[in-house]
């Protein structure tokens, strides 16, 4: 019954730890280009009280064994880069990626990052940042009199003055791509950066040969979090650590069963 109470209570946590997951998730619903976040787990190890294929006479084996588990535990809670729906806000500075692919922003330390939110702004400058500041990579830089504002679809980024009939360039959006972007770090503020599992940043124009999406202009990418299916999930996740708790509690009464035997 021992093996009960810490399966139960390993249970227990895993499904606590879910329902954190979800909750980040649901706190994240309205987060622009936000990937949502899916806890996995696995089954601890076994105890072999009668190993699967062990001898049971001179000419047969045991064919199925008895293993008892030891509970769970949770393995990891992989991003999910499905694509979000798309709003439109008429913001010549709002971006989408149609596809695959990251913006890539210089941190103020000087180290690249990278998201999926493609809402920038100008600074005093003339510069295209994110909202907390941080530099576009490659830097771009539209001149104060400019009058309009157009990023074509491979990145060009082009702008109208007064006086002049022949849009002016001021260069070109490059996008990151990354073989496992699951394995991606998030460090906050929509950013991630690379590791040893997502692989090093292919950098490419959009909708080049490298898989990288196209961009599109005047639109923001929102969460791809359904908040339907989270809490479905969340609905399964009590239950799941109500059922554990009942386990802890009957593993309980059985061992007041058992001490109440002498009297």
């Amino acid at each position: 019954m021992i093996r009960a109470l810490y399966s139960a209570a390993s249970g227990m946590t895993a499904q606590q730890l879910n329902v954190d997951n979800i909750a980040h998730n649901l706190a994240n619903a309205n987060t622009a280009g936000f990937k949502m976040r899916r806890a996995q787990f696995q089954d601890l190890l076994y105890q072999n009280l009668v190993q699967p294929g062990a001898s049971a006479g001179q000419q047969s084996t045991i064919p199925t064994g008895l293993q008892l588990g030891l509970g769970t535990r949770a393995s990891s809670n992989e991003i999910v880069f499905t694509q979000g729906n798309f709003a439109e806000t008429g913001n010549p500075l709002d971006l989408v990626i149609q596809g695959r692919g990251f913006f890539q922003i210089r941190r103020a330390s000087g180290e690249l990052a990278y998201t999926r939110s493609g809402s920038f702004h100008l600074n005093r400058d003339g510069n295209l940042v994110t909202s907390d500041g941080n530099l576009l990579e490659p830097q771009i830089t539209i001149p104060q009199d400019a009058q309009s504002i157009t990023i074509a679809t491979d990145g060009t980024v082009s702008y109208a003055q007064a006086n002049q009939t022949a849009a002016q360039k001021a260069g070109q959006i490059q996008l990151a791509n990354f073989q496992n972007p699951a394995g991606l770090n998030s460090i906050g503020a929509n950013l991630y950066t690379p590791t040893d599992a997502s692989g090093d940043p292919i950098v490419g124009i959009p909708g080049g040969q490298e898989g990288i999406g196209s961009l599109l202009q005047g639109y923001s990418e929102q969460s791809n979090v359904s908040v339907v299916n989270e809490f479905i999930n969340l609905i399964v996740s009590q239950r799941a650590y109500e059922a554990n708790s009942k386990v802890v509690k009957a593993a309980d009464e059985m061992y007041q069963q058992v001490n109440n035997l002498t009297r």
